[in-house]
């Protein structure tokens, strides 16, 4: 199975490692920075593109669990999506020569058409967990070669994408939109042998005809409600750093920081913490076996996570104190890469359970509550940091060329201090958080019924 666990990782590295991971690098400073738009617009698109996935996942996963084709319940939304996929990502990542008014119908429409054709193909690549192995172990295993393959793949997007930007040349938009190009064929070819190489070993349960019971059900199932807060919180926690770490580096750090000629940016600072999760995800099915249950493993990382999230606010706001930021966030993503392929793995078990329950399967379903905890979780900290920034006192003002850009006037302690809690103390409040809801899955973990 080690091909077929290649290949599925092979899923997230398109979908999480490059996609995802641009678009958390991208936002909200693409839109602010690049773009032009205003704080305003960039915090209320991504709002409103978070109510649309309120719909979309779930539906999504209601039709991915209907689907019967030759290709299997699952793997068509791969096989078929991966050019729409690759495609809309160049779109969304190329700025058009419009007007403010026509910048922002741009923006609203390819964003909300991004994250429709994302859930298409992300929730039923998540389900495939649940029907390629009923072994627990495997599951596991599976999870960990997924999140190995994000996290290696967001890894080389950390570094090679500011060379790509500079071998591209040109205009900031310029750069972007050739990137888009280039690594969206990139993303829809991982895209479409993730389809092509797994396979799907296990029939669901089908429920011939679509009912809404299903959605009441979920708000009885103790363990999802539960796993699904656990999830928000753990892409709030991943969403502020991402969003806030290329402001931290101009606004705190005053620019890149260089030490006996090594550059510290913003894609190197947190290529540190890719690796880490990549090794980290690696070893989680080890250190699962070895603290004994998903529940205490996803316990122990989040007390990682806060505890050394809130330790950074009191490193002092200077260029010299770099190689301690480096270490505390190296020793954080030692907590992200534990939890991350645990909470897919659970994921699995809650789908099995559900069926277990009452009496369908509803896979697909389940797994959309985790695509859209990620897009809630991502979008809503960068809603928020470009909220909470204007809310400290940062604006923008137009340029010669009519674009909106960020006043550098406006750049004061307090906007200062915003970022630097945005990327320590409101992180280790989620990772505090989801430590306490994966404390109360012990409960649940003693019923009969459950697998966790």
């Amino acid at each position: 199975m080690l091909r077929e666990k290649i290949a599925y990782a092979m899923g997230d590295a398109g979908a999480g490692g490059i996609v995802w991971k641009v678009m958390c690098i991208a936002f909200p400073l693409y839109f602010t920075d690049v773009f032009g738009l205003s704080f305003a617009d960039a915090a209320v698109l991504m709002l409103v593109a978070r109510l649309f996935d309120v719909v979309t996942d779930p539906l999504m996963g209601s039709i991915a669990d209907r689907t019967q084709s030759r290709w299997g319940t699952y793997r068509p939304w791969l096989i078929f999506g991966a050019i729409p996929f690759g495609l809309v990502f160049a779109l969304l990542l190329t700025t058009p020569d419009f007007g403010p008014v026509g910048k922002r119908i741009y923006a609203y429409t390819v964003y909300l058409l991004m994250m429709a054709v994302y859930t298409m193909v992300n929730v039923p690549y998540g389900s495939l967990l649940g029907v390629m192995t009923a072994d627990d172990d495997e599951k596991n295993q599976f999870s960990a070669y997924r999140m190995v393959g994000a996290y290696a793949m967001g890894f080389v997007m950390l570094e090679a994408f500011p060379y790509l930007q500079r071998w591209v040349g040109g205009t900031p938009q310029h750069q972007y939109a050739m990137a888009g190009w280039i690594l969206g064929g990139v993303a829809a070819v991982l895209t479409l042998v993730c389809g092509l190489l797994t396979r799907e070993r296990l029939k669901p349960v089908r429920a011939e005809r679509f009912s809404l019971r299903q959605y009441a059900n979920l708000l009885h199932n103790g363990p999802w409600l539960r796993l699904t807060a656990m999830g928000i919180c753990t892409n709030f926690f991943t969403g502020f750093r991402y969003a806030v770490a290329g402001y931290m580096i101009s606004y705190c750090l005053d620019g890149d920081v260089s030490i006996g000629g090594f550059l510290i940016n913003y894609t190197v600072l947190m290529s540190f913490g890719e690796v880490t999760c990549m090794l980290a995800g690696a070893a989680a099915p080890w250190f699962t076996r070895r603290v004994g249950s998903k529940r205490v493993a996803f316990m122990c990382a989040a007390a990682i996570c806060f505890i050394i999230s809130a330790a950074t606010f009191f490193v002092p706001m200077s260029a010299s104190f770099v190689w301690l930021i480096v270490l505390l966030l190296v020793l954080s993503s030692v907590g992200v890469g534990i939890y991350s392929p645990l909470l897919w793995s659970m994921y699995a078990d809650v789908a099995d359970y559900t069926t277990h329950r009452f009496g369908t399967s509803s896979t697909g379903l389940i797994f959309s509550s985790g695509t859209m905890a990620q897009k809630l979780g991502g979008a809503i900290s960068g809603s928020l940091v470009a909220l909470l920034l204007g809310m400290a006192g940062a604006h923008m003002v137009q340029d010669s060329t009519g674009s909106q850009v960020l006043d550098p006037s406006s750049i004061t302690a307090s906007v200062r201090t915003m970022v630097w809690a945005l990327f320590s103390l409101f992180p280790a409040l989620f990772a505090l958080i989801m430590g306490v809801l994966a404390y109360g899955f012990k409960r649940v973990a003693n019923s009969p019924q459950s697998p966790l």
